[in-house]
Order: structure tokens, then sequence, then C-alpha cells
């Protein structure tokens, strides 16, 4: 199989059951992605990770540019052969960890610059930087750069990092081109503002790209406001393309997500209560 496709299995009300089959694999859903940020996931071998289900993982791209770097990992062979895991990977953009190091980055139309976390040394990371790191990384499913604003904030603001998050989907999509049985995802914004996520939705959808993400919440608002900003913007996204919900971890968000249209969900929390008990 070379293509990335998702099929509709079962709908109950807005719940939906579904595969996405990619050359790497079948990915069941709703599916929960266990967070590899690394290349590994914490405190577990691949093979278990395998065993409790996972059909897919997360990797970060931030945290993998800057240690130990994309373009060493795709020296050795890129991130399945890295980690050991033959199966899908899904890579984040690295907008929202660049985007909580406010006191170590300038933003502008072009990218956004940034000193790493790590030693201090400068980055900067655009779009088409992300998404070349992702092809380095060799991930199948690649998210757009976007700018996720924390929480509660100005509509004004939110507004300006919506629009420019639509422009920079636009530049990942050229930079993404038609690579062969992967898929690029765009990513929904708009804060806790219902409207600003119904345009934000709708410009997406028109950008005709393989699934869509909701981002920018689970970030300190009430789940109630969580689950209104779903209701607005599940319907504006096509039915016939996975949705994936960033960063959402807990059975609750999970099980009243999966009943508002939401097909993919990560969060490091599993593995982060796992490990500390």
């Amino acid at each position: 199989m070379s293509v990335f496709s998702f099929r509709l299995l079962a709908v109950d009300g807005r719940a939906r059951r579904g595969e996405i089959s990619m050359p790497r694999g079948t990915i069941r859903t709703p599916a929960f992605m266990p967070v590899g940020t690394g290349g590994t996931v914490k405190a577990m071998y691949m093979d278990q990770v395998r065993g409790v289900g996972a059909d897919i993982i997360l990797g970060n791209t931030y945290h993998l540019m800057l240690r130990p770097g994309a373009e060493r990992i795709a020296r050795l062979g890129g991130l399945h052969e890295f980690a050991r895991w033959q199966w899908p990977i899904l890579t984040d953009s690295g907008g929202f960890q660049v985007m909580s190091l406010a006191g170590l980055r300038k933003l502008t139309e072009h990218g956004v610059t940034f000193r790493s976390h790590i030693d201090g040394a400068p980055y900067e990371l655009t779009p088409e930087r992300s998404i070349e790191i992702q092809g380095l990384l060799d991930s199948d499913i690649q998210m757009q750069l976007d700018e996720c604003v924390a929480l509660p904030a100005e509509r004004s603001e939110i507004e300006r990092a919506m629009e420019l998050s639509l422009r920079w989907a636009e530049r990942c999509k050229a930079a993404f081109g038609e690579q062969q049985g992967k898929a690029m995802f765009g990513i929904v914004q708009g804060g806790d503002d219902a409207a600003l996520r119904v345009r934000s939705a709708q410009a997406l959808a028109a950008m005709d790209l393989k699934g869509y993400a909701v981002g920018g919440l689970a970030v300190g608002e009430p789940q109630a406001v969580m689950l209104e900003m779903l209701d607005a913007t599940c319907p504006e996204l096509p039915a016939e393309k996975p949705r994936y919900l960033m960063g959402v971890g807990t059975p609750d968000d999970i099980l009243k997500s999966v009943a508002r249209g939401i097909d993919m969900f990560d969060c490091v929390m599993p593995t982060r209560a796992g490990r500390h008990g």
C-alpha cells in the first residue's frame, strides 16, 4: 500500500470508529498515541508499547532537532530505525514547545527564533524548516507549524495567532508537496473563541489537507470550554478526514471528545503517571 487513506467503519451520533491506512501500518481509531518525545516512550520497551495496543507513537520535532539532531537521525536511518519502531509515527511541528519558551524566543511572519533550553544555542524554526526536519525524521504524519497562544488571552491576540497559523499552514503545505504514503495535518487555532475556531477550521478545510488537528486546548482552560470549542469546530471539518485533538489524555476528556467526533489523541500523562506512581 503506497497511499494514505482514512475509512469510517461505524458512526454513533458524532462518535466515529475508523481506520487510517499507511504503508507502515493501520491505525485503528479512536487512537491514543503514546508520546515518545525524544525517540523513546519513557520507561517502556517498544515491544511493550506495541503490546498494550498502540498502532502509532508521537515524536517531538523540537526535542529531536536539538538533540541528537534531525540530520544525525537521518544519517542513522530515520526515526523508525533510531527508535526501533516499525509502525507509523506522527511528529509534531515544534510549535507548542517553542511557544512555551516565551522568554527565549522572537516571533515574526517568517518564523520563530529561539535559544535552546539545553545550552542556549540559537535556532530558527520556520514552516519550511519544520517540514524539512519532519522529513529528515521520516515521520508518517507531519504537523504544520502553528502559534499556540496561552489562555486566557485577548481576542485580538488570539485572532492574530490564528491568522498567522493559517498563513503558515499554506507554507507548510507547499513545503510538504506530494509525499507518497505520508500525510500533513493542519492545526485549528482560535483559543476559546468559537467564531475564530470556525473560521480557522473552514480555512483549513478549504486547503484539502490529509487530516486536521485541534490545537491550543487542554492548556489550562476548564473542560467545559474545551468541549464547547469541539462542538463548534468538529462540524466544520471534513467527515472523511481524521481529526486529532492535541495534548489530551485523561480518560474523561478522551471519552467526551470521542463523543464529539475526535479520532486521535496524544498526551504524556499516562507514561508520566506510570513513571512517578
